[in-house]
């Protein structure tokens, strides 16, 4: 891997994570590959591909109001991405449901991601 590629990464990751807080899904499955596999942390499983992530992060934003904040990157040893997050996971009425440090690990196609896992 270059070793310019995980700044760059980091950067992008940075706006996504700015857009997932800003709730602008045209920004964010923009950088995601059309076959994309990403978990879903709040009903549990995973989805596949650009509909079912927007279908999924709707139904999350329309009952639960997350916000992430990246506080630390690294490469891992096969070449993902690592991001550790601290997170807050508010009600509609703005009470905190949880707040927490966790990991998310990132696959790369060139600069499109096409998978994410959720490490506690």
């Amino acid at each position: 891997m270059d070793q310019d590629r995980p700044l760059d990464y980091s950067r992008l990751l940075n706006r996504l994570y700015a857009a997932f807080n800003r709730r602008d899904l045209t920004t964010l499955l923009s950088a995601l590959a059309p076959d994309v596999l990403w978990p879903n942390g709040w009903e549990g499983g995973t989805v596949r591909g650009h509909q079912q992530v927007r279908d999924y992060w709707t139904r999350q934003w329309a009952e639960i109001d997350p916000t992430v904040r990246p506080v630390a990157f690294d490469v891992e040893d096969d070449g993902r991405i690592s991001v550790t997050v601290h997170q807050v996971v508010r009600d509609q009425a703005g009470g905190v449901i949880a707040e927490g440090t966790v990991r998310h690990v990132y696959r790369f196609v060139g600069d499109l991601v096409v998978d994410m896992e959720i490490q506690g």
